[in-house]
């Protein structure tokens, strides 16, 4: 595009203008116009049902009532993992809903920041804010802003699982002076504080609990059910009332915890001729891996040995009794445990269990993975919601139709980020998930420092792996030099892209595709004569390496002022783009405003001001008003315009 050929096959097509002189401002908000909100009715985004066998326990839902009833009102819920605070919150969510249909309950996961975000972005999505796709705008700053504008209606919301007040409250590790980037705005900001809302929080921790809601006064601690309570919930989730002999004794050995209870109950259901008796004499069998278990358990659950035995012994006892009657379930149990606990998505377990699956029939594959879930969700080991996740390998390629799919799973890949490189052949899987979603961070979201951040530890560990000369090295090599070019390292860029060049030319030959991708940036013209001329030889006139190869060429004759090829090479390239990817693509669009930017320089202002406007309306809707590239194009749009004026021409007219 203007002023930045197109350069690198592996991301091809999308390379953003850096350095631009011209002014944004008034410019951009006039053309953009008014961004206000329509109003929404309100809705929900509670992932989980009311749970039918909900055991009343009404001295906390009266307190949650009395200290959430205020305006702009916190309060916390405080307890061990398994006594029922996330099951105390699904409930009184579910009251509010029912209670008041003009209330909008809005459900955080918090357990991470990345969860945190991604609910955040949700929320946006279903409010329509019309900004929330802008990749420089904050989002967090968006939702917060809208619930704070008491215009907009009452509002309650769930903050589930805010156990870290480190993802909340990040600690300062650097040292701060003059030239340092501003810190992160902790997450904790985007807590709307505002008369029109109230916040509902469950933690494992009374310290960062108390800090979140506004002091110890606003908190609860959970304590496990009394008797009766246990027991009514053991009685509402046991399907047949025989098995129920010798339920007192087994509700005290399990603490009364309601995660035990469901899960002992769920056991007892899946054994012919089992009962509460029978399971707690299994259960007290176990001395020696409870105390195995005990040993390996970690975080809250510790601080209560009775409470982390009842919980992790009957988890224990159901996963061996899985185990022995159906395999392929704790199989895939165990890559459920890869995953961000909440919000699994059933189809990435549907396609690895077909992969794995021994039969080649796919009908009898889904049958045995439904299997499998229904084994699992009739042991109380897992529960179908609402919400949907990811699994890291699962992350596309980052080509325009995948960006959807991309902003969806991008909060779920956190953890590879700070992962290990080891040894073993995983890590070339590793690298390349990274170089993936790096690539979607530079296209899609503009985000240029974090790509190149992922990008260098992706080389780092595909090099490591494979060597230097391995052609995904040279690729990753490419990836590194495409968004250092963008960020203005002319010189780093250089130096790996002649590395990439040399290395393909080596390892896969002259006329190689991926050979033909590589080079020198600035001064192309030989180069991108020869990848043209390779490419429409090796891939045919219409492949979208050749037209990126066009593209690419026409940029370099453009600035060299060879015009009337360029011009040629420029229509080529848009319309080869719009019959293969269509005229709203990302990348037809990158050819619309190559040709509106050519057209400009020879001050063929009218055809240019047309498509200036069709790059503009597209990128506005594609990639945001914020993103680098729709930027860049309304720059030079605004420049072309006061041209004109300048040149006094009045209306826009043709200038040969």
């Amino acid at each position: 595009m203007p002023g930045s050929s197109e350069f690198n096959g592996d991301i091809a097509g999308r390379n953003v203008i850096a350095g631009s002189h011209f002014e944004t401002g008034a410019t951009m908000n006039n053309y953009f116009g008014d961004r206000l909100s329509r109003k929404r009715e309100p809705f929900s985004t509670i992932p989980f049902a009311p749970d039918r066998d909900f055991v009343d326990r009404r001295e906390i839902l009266e307190w949650i009532d009395d200290k959430c009833a205020g305006p702009g009102a916190r309060a916390a819920l405080v307890g061990l993992g398994g006594v029922g605070k996330s099951q105390l919150a699904i409930r009184y969510a579910h009251s509010i809903r029912d209670a008041s249909a003009q209330t909008f309950v809005l459900w955080v996961h918090a357990s991470t920041k990345a969860r945190f975000e991604e609910a955040y972005r949700g929320i946006a999505d279903e409010l329509e804010l019309p900004e929330r796709n802008d990749p420089r705008v904050d989002v967090l700053r968006l939702v917060s802003n809208w619930l704070c504008n008491e215009t907009n209606g009452k509002w309650m919301m769930i903050v589930d699982n805010a156990d870290d007040i480190e993802v909340f409250y990040p600690k300062q590790t650097r040292t701060v002076n003059e030239s340092s980037p501003p810190a992160p705005t902790p997450l904790a900001t985007y807590l709307p504080q505002s008369r029109n809302g109230s916040i509902l929080i469950t933690s494992r921790s009374k310290d960062a609990a108390a800090r979140l809601a506004g002091g110890r006064t606003y908190i609860k601690e959970v304590p496990k059910m009394d008797e009766s309570q246990a027991l009514g919930l053991f009685r509402n989730k046991l399907e047949h009332a025989s098995n129920e002999e010798g339920a007192p004794d087994l509700l005290r050995a399990l603490d009364y915890i309601p995660l035990a209870i469901t899960q002992a109950a769920a056991f007892i259901n899946r054994r012919v001729q089992m009962t509460a008796s029978g399971y707690l004499d299994d259960f007290r069998g176990n001395d020696k891996k409870r105390e195995s278990l005990l040993n390996w358990d970690s975080g809250d659950l510790r601080r209560d040995k009775g409470a982390s035995n009842s919980v992790v012994l009957t988890w224990q006892m159901s996963f061996e009794c899985i185990r022995e009657q159906r395999r392929s379930a704790t199989d895939l149990l165990s890559i459920m445990s890869f995953f961000n606990p909440q919000g699994i998505p059933k189809w990435i377990l549907r396609r690895h269990s077909r992969s794995v699956a021994k039969t080649g029939d796919e009908g009898e594959a889904d049958s045995a993975f439904d299997e499998d879930l229904d084994t699992l969700q009739a042991y109380s080991l897992i529960t179908a919601t609402a919400d949907s996740g990811l699994m890291a390998r699962e992350f596309p390629s980052a080509d325009f139709k995948n960006w959807a799919k991309c902003q969806q799973l991008l909060p779920h890949v956190e953890s590879l980020y700070k992962s290990e490189l080891s040894d073993d052949e995983s890590v070339n899987e590793w690298a390349q998930v990274l170089n993936r979603v790096a690539t979607y961070m530079q296209l899609a979201l503009g985000k240029y420092d974090e790509a190149e951040k992922l990008y260098r530890r992706a080389l780092e560990g595909i090099e490591k792996e494979l060597g230097e000369q391995h052609p995904d090295t040279l690729k990753s090599v490419g990836n590194l030099a495409s968004v250092l070019r963008v960020q203005g390292k002319y010189n780093e860029a250089e130096k790996l892209s002649w590395r990439a060049l040399k290395g393909r030319e080596k390892e896969l030959g002259e006329q190689h595709p991926y050979t033909l991708t590589s080079g020198k940036y600035d001064e192309a013209e030989k180069l991108s004569w020869r990848a043209l001329e390779g490419k429409e030889k090796e891939l045919g006139e219409q492949h979208l390496y050749t037209l990126t190869s066009v593209s690419n060429l026409a940029s370099v004759l453009r600035d060299q002022g060879k015009y009337d090829e360029a011009e040629k090479l420029s229509r080529r390239t848009l319309k080869g783009r719009e019959k293969e990817l269509g005229e709203q693509h990302p990348d037809t669009l990158t050819s619309v405003y190559n040709l509106a930017y050519l057209l400009h320089r020879r001050k063929r202002y009218k055809e240019a001001l047309g498509l200036y406007q069709r790059a503009c309306d597209g990128y506005k809707y594609k990639l945001g008003t914020q993103h680098p590239t729709a930027i860049a194009c309304l720059n030079h749009f605004s420049a072309m315009q006061q041209e004109v004026k300048q040149e006094g021409l009045g209306q826009l007219r043709d200038v040969n």
